[in-house]
């Protein structure tokens, strides 16, 4: 099972979250996470946020990465949306 964390920050509090999970292991873990911050965007109603060079060197060494104002293309009305892999099929394997 693979599980992503999506959470949307104002004030430097919690302001909405959810949690995407697949339990597909054909998919390599990218598409897993490209294909939970898809759905938690459309569980949230905001556009897409851009990935940035910022986003390809946290992911792999800390799970999570933010996406901040910079990232999306239009206003967006909270100060920064965050993902994070809370459990990953990779892990339970080894």
């Amino acid at each position: 099972m693979f599980r992503l964390w999506g959470k949307i920050y104002k004030n430097n509090k919690i302001i909405k979250d959810t949690v995407f999970q697949v339990d597909n292991p054909s998919l390599s873990r990218t598409q897993k996470v490209n294909q939970g911050l898809e759905e938690i965007c459309y569980t949230f109603d905001i556009g897409r946020p851009l990935w940035l060079l910022n986003n390809e060197k946290e992911m792999p060494k800390y799970n999570r990465t933010n996406f901040i104002q910079d990232h999306f293309i239009e206003t967006i009305p909270f100060d920064y949306l965050e993902i994070e892999i809370i459990e990953d099929d990779k892990e339970k394997n080894n």
